[in-house]
């Protein structure tokens, strides 16, 4: 399926590089290419380079799937662009030393983002790489 889409904002950016449409696209107008990296949204249209492009920020678009998605499944960009779901679990290790307050042990999180960036959930299920869905960004 993959068709059905509900917009509530775009952006236009300038281009940096080829953008495949449905596809994940980086604050600095690229197409995405790193697995897990933060993304702004997904092109609307294909765009050359320096050409101005539509880019969905909020709401639903359509992304090509990289691998099997099912419904719900929150999705990362793979290296090409393509929507696959989470790789990983956020988990807290633990130590030698039980952790009974922030204050005995320190800092038990830091940081600011995440190894992964989670772009959005998934509406509609992929069997395959190809596959087009609905996913609704996150912000």
């Amino acid at each position: 399926m993959g068709r059905q889409f509900s917009p509530i904002q775009s952006l236009t950016v300038k281009a940096s590089g080829a953008l495949v449409q449905n596809r994940f696209v980086k604050f600095d107008g690229a197409q995405a290419g790193v697995q897990g990296e933060k993304v702004l949204g997904v092109a609307e249209f294909n765009a050359a380079d320096t050409e101005l492009a539509t880019v969905g920020i909020a709401g639903t678009v359509v992304v090509e799937a990289g691998a099997a998605i099912a419904v719900g499944d929150s999705v990362i960009t793979n290296a090409s662009g393509k929507a696959i779901p989470v790789t990983g679990a956020l988990a807290v290790a633990s130590g030698a030393t039980p952790v009974t307050s922030s204050a005995a042990n320190g800092a038990i999180l830091q940081g600011a983002d995440l190894p992964e960036f989670v772009a959005g959930d998934a509406l509609e299920a992929a069997a395959a790489d190809g596959d087009f869905i609905e996913v609704l960004l996150r912000r």
